[in-house]
C-alpha cells in the first residue's frame, strides 16, 4: 500500500474529500463566529448599546454551556419538540392524502389551485386570534399554528410529485387489473416519497421559525417562552445562547430529514 493510500485509509478519504466534508464547514462556522465577535465589539464601543454587550460570544457561549449542563435547555427543547412533532404529524396526515388526490385529478387541481394558493400566502401567525378562540389550551393553539405553517409545502410537493409520475406506468398498472390501493402502495407512494420528504423538509424549516413567536402565547415552557423570559429580565447572554441553541437544534432536525431523503433516493434509484 502506498503512503498516500495509507493516509486516505487513516483519515477515511482523500485530503480533498476531508476538506470538502470538514474543512469548509469549519471555515463557515469560523466566519460566523468572527462576525458575531466583531458585532460584539461594535456594541461594546457604543455607549447607547451598553446593555446589549452580553449578547457577544464571550458571554453568550458560557451561557449556552450553562443551559446545557443545568438541564434548562433539555426542558425547553422537549416542550418545543413535542409541539413541532404534533404539528408536523397532523400536517403530514392532512397534506399527503390531499396532495395525492389533487395530483391525480386535474379537475380538482384546477378547482383548488386558487384557494390553496390564497391560504398558502397567509402568514401562519395571522391565524393566532382564531387559534386562541377555537382551542381550549395554549398548546392546542400553538400546534394549530405549526400545522398551518407546515401543511402547504407538503401538500404542493406531494401534488407536484403525483403529476410527474409517468402516465404510461399508471396505464400499465390499470391494464393489468391493479386496484387503486395496489397502485397507491406499489406505484404512487414509492414514486413520490423523495418529493414528499423534500416538502417535509421545507415545512419543518417554516414551522421551526414559526414556533418561537407562537410560544409567546400563554405557555410557560418551550424555547420561545425561554427567549421571551430572558428578554423580560434583560439576560441578553441567555437570550443569545437560546438563539444559538435554536439554530443548532433546527440544523439537527433538518439533517435528520436530509438523511431520510438520501436513503429514500438511494432505494428509489435501485
Amino acid at each position: 500500500m502506498s503512503r498516500l493510500a495509507a493516509i486516505e485509509t487513516l483519515i477515511g478519504g482523500s485530503p480533498r474529500q476531508l476538506c470538502w466534508r470538514i474543512g469548509y464547514p469549519v471555515i463557515g462556522v469560523g466566519a460566523l463566529l468572527a462576525i458575531w465577535w466583531l458585532g460584539g465589539l461594535y456594541i461594546a464601543a457604543q455607549p447607547d448599546l451598553f446593555a446589549f454587550t452580553r449578547f457577544a460570544p464571550s458571554a453568550a457561549l458560557p451561557a449556552a454551556w450553562g443551559l446545557l449542563t443545568s438541564g434548562d435547555l433539555f426542558d425547553a427543547a422537549t416542550a418545543s419538540l413535542q409541539r413541532i412533532g404534533w404539528g408536523m404529524l397532523i400536517a403530514t396526515f392532512i397534506a399527503v392524502p390531499t396532495g395525492i388526490v389533487v395530483g391525480l385529478w386535474e379537475v380538482l387541481q384546477r378547482a383548488t389551485s386558487f384557494p390553496f394558493q390564497l391560504l398558502r400566502m397567509v402568514s401562519p401567525l395571522a391565524w393566532m386570534p382564531i387559534a386562541v378562540m377555537i382551542f381550549a389550551t395554549w398548546d392546542g393553539a400553538i400546534i394549530f399554528l405549526i400545522t398551518m405553517a407546515a401543511i402547504w409545502p407538503i401538500l404542493f410537493s406531494t401534488a407536484f410529485a403525483v403529476q410527474r409520475i409517468d402516465p404510461l406506468h399508471a396505464r400499465v398498472a390499470r391494464n393489468l387489473g391493479a386496484p387503486f390501493m395496489g397502485r397507491l402502495k406499489r406505484l404512487i407512494l414509492p414514486a413520490i416519497a423523495p418529493d414528499v420528504l423534500a416538502g417535509i423538509r421545507l415545512a419543518l424549516g417554516v414551522a421551526w421559525v414559526v414556533l418561537v413567536p407562537a410560544e409567546y402565547l400563554g405557555v410557560t415552557s418551550g424555547l420561545g417562552y425561554a427567549i421571551n423570559d430572558a428578554r423580560d429580565i434583560l439576560a441578553y447572554d441567555r437570550l443569545a445562547a437560546l438563539v444559538l441553541w435554536i439554530g443548532i437544534i433546527g440544523y439537527l432536525l433538518d439533517s435528520i430529514v436530509v438523511a431520510l431523503m438520501r436513503q429514500v433516493s438511494w432505494q428509489h434509484g435501485n
